[in-house]
């Protein structure tokens, strides 16, 4: 695949569009509000309170695409799964398979680095109980479209249904693949689309999600991407 040499400034470009989007009230109202109450714990922070953008090396093979951000994890540092349980169980794996320069995800200016990984999510402000509306995912699909157009991937590990089904239906893959852990679609020529548990405390916490099986997804997405 031809390398844009202008790939990072149309990605820099398209993180203005994104930080600058109030396209969605309920969205607004709410990662705003969880911005002014804070989580004692983090009280002393300024918390981002807008979307979040994608993150990640922009010449990516392998792209992780998510739910949204956490209220108190992205939507308070400004980096997908930064600042969480999720992210530090997410970014553990990551750094194992050699796809980031180290284990955990602490804030924006702590130094984390992805090589030939970028991390992202289709719906880029945090929602309500974690559950965006169909008309708040159908207003943020646009932004997950571009990015993947911009990025050379090869492989998309999509962390949980959400995301498995938006991507499956961006290309338009028929039949309709169910969503399993482990489970390959192509999506194109020589293009994979891998299925994953979502990092989420809910799987990670009861052994439905452990390191060793998300190991296994981002070493199979390696091999497949070639990187």
């Amino acid at each position: 695949m031809a390398r844009n040499p202008n790939r990072t400034n149309e990605l820099a470009a398209l993180e203005a569009r994104i930080v600058a989007c109030r396209t969605c009230p309920r969205l607004v109202a709410w990662r705003e509000d969880v911005a002014r109450t804070k989580r004692a714990a983090f009280a002393d922070q300024d918390y981002w309170g807008r979307p979040v953008p994608g993150f990640g090396d922009p010449d990516a093979r392998i792209v992780v695409v998510g739910l949204a951000p956490a209220a108190h994890g992205a939507n308070r540092t400004g980096r997908m799964f930064t600042g969480d349980r999720s992210g530090d169980f997410l970014y553990a794996s990551m750094y194992r398979t050699g796809l980031a320069s180290q284990p955990t995800s602490l804030s924006r200016d702590d130094g984390l680095v992805l090589r030939d990984a970028w991390v992202t999510s289709p719906v880029k402000c945090a929602p309500p109980d974690n559950k965006p509306t169909v008309a708040e995912r159908d207003a943020c699909r646009p932004f997950l479209e571009r990015e993947l157009e911009i990025i050379p991937w090869k492989v998309i590990v999509a962390l949980g249904g959400f995301g498995f089904s938006i991507v499956a239906r961006h290309f338009d893959v028929r039949p309709r693949p169910r969503f399993g852990h482990g489970v390959e679609v192509g999506v194109g020529d020589d293009r994979t689309l891998l299925g994953c548990f979502h990092v989420s405390q809910q799987n990670t916490f009861t052994g439905r999600l452990t390191p060793a099986m998300l190991d296994a997804v981002f070493a199979r997405a390696v091999a497949l991407s070639g990187s």
